[in-house]
């Protein structure tokens, strides 16, 4: 009887790998497939985990030439790709023994309080990403009370902006190689409530933007159906050159801009002037010297020069050399509430985004830009609980360090 009771229970435990056998066989799937589904489409931004997600659905969301104006840089892009890459370089100390059951990520900026130190770069032309264009993301940066940067180029009238913004806007400055448009840009924005005109330095001529180059070959659409009257020159399509007498137009910049100019710009600034495109200490010191009230450091997102240098890298470097007398602010390469810290702690005032902001209007409008600012910030509130730092003010250079590898 004892024997008969052993083998009947040495025969049920085989029968689970028997089974198994048979269902395997049956089957010919893991539980990894057979439990699996195919993901669900994104339809609201509120679905998006991170901001690097967008991109795919703004490629989706966009004609090929438009997807790619956001999207190139120049020669082969590297710059583009580096400006991101270059903050895994930096590794964040985590700190276990501080108080964070209150986080404050406000800062201040010009003696406004901001909740946060994320600000929406200016980036051209948003007419081509949504229908709102830089109206929705305007009324973004309202509802998130987020500063935000108008470009020369915008395809919205300065004053349309900013009542959909609620509040004053920077208004970012190609001179153009002709001074009175340049002086007229100027007074247009202040007249319109503009505090603070940020003077791009960093475009010195030809860009060789051949991923755009390449996507207009490949987009079946005629130019004309957007760009009407040679449109592509910016001087000929942007709200604040209407009216003005271009002829002598030929450039975004003036190819001698020296310090002097900067000198006859300052004259003509009655509120602040940002130096944006600063990537360097020299240059720092100049620009300050020379009447700044902040510097950008920026490589216009890769899109200018293919130098493989991000701005993250040069940070230290224009920190020195301003030595605290104006706000160090930085974009390119910004994708994680991590990079925002890193920068932070490296010596930056503030951290400007310009391609996220667009893949979110692209593929939600408002509700996207909205998401992008909603995840950054999270994300920079819980990678400052881990280090901390409850403040933005208890985030220094001792919360990073340079990655030995």
């Amino acid at each position: 009887m004892q024997r008969t009771r052993r083998a009947l229970l040495g025969a049920l435990t085989v029968l689970p790998a028997i089974y198994s056998r048979v269902w395997a066989a049956e089957s010919a799937a893991s539980p990894s497939q057979m439990f699996r589904k195919d993901p669900e489409p994104l339809t609201s931004a509120s679905q998006v985990l991170n901001v690097m997600d967008f991109e795919p659905l703004a490629r989706d969301a966009l004609p090929p030439a438009h997807f790619a104006y956001i999207a190139t840089g120049v020669d082969d892009d590297r710059t583009v790709v580096h400006n991101h890459d270059a903050y895994s370089h930096y590794e964040i100390r985590v700190r276990r023994f501080n108080d964070v059951s209150r986080l404050d990520t406000t800062t201040r900026v010009f003696g406004n309080q901001w909740p946060s130190p994320l600000y929406l770069s200016a980036v051209s032309a948003q007419g081509a990403f949504h229908a709102d264009a830089e109206l929705g993301t305007a009324r973004a940066a309202k509802s998130r009370s987020t500063q935000m940067m108008l470009s020369t180029g915008t395809s919205t009238s300065h004053e349309a902006v900013r009542d959909a913004r609620g509040a004053p806007l920077w208004q970012q400055l190609y001179p153009t190689n002709d001074w009175n448009v340049a002086a007229t840009v100027v007074k247009r924005a202040e007249d319109a409530g503009s505090t603070a005109i940020a003077l791009t330095v960093d475009y010195r001529g030809a860009r060789n933007n051949e991923t755009l180059s390449r996507a207009i070959r490949i987009d079946n659409r005629p130019c004309t159906s957007c760009h009407i009257n040679n449109s592509h020159d910016l001087w000929r399509r942007s709200s604040l050159y209407k009216g003005l007498d271009i002829s002598r137009v030929t450039d975004l910049a003036p190819l001698d801009l020296t310090p002097a100019y900067l000198d006859r710009v300052r004259a003509v600034v009655k509120g602040k002037l940002i130096i944006k495109g600063i990537m360097g200490g020299a240059d720092a010191d100049i620009a300050v010297e020379h009447g700044a009230d902040a510097v950008v450091i920026s490589n216009h997102g890769g899109r200018d020069e293919e130098t493989l240098r991000a701005p993250i890298d040069c940070l230290s470097e224009v920190v020195a050399a301003v030595r605290g007398r104006v706000p160090v602010f930085i974009d390119g390469g910004i994708r994680r509430g991590t990079d925002i810290f890193k920068a932070l702690a490296l010596g930056a005032t503030a951290v400007g985004i310009g391609r996220p902001q667009v893949w979110g209007l692209a593929a939600f409008g408002q509700p996207g830009v909205e998401a992008v600012i909603d995840i950054l910030n999270r994300e920079l509130a819980t990678i400052m609980r881990h280090a901390g730092t409850p403040t933005i003010a208890s985030i220094t250079g001792a919360s990073v360090v340079r990655s030995s590898g």
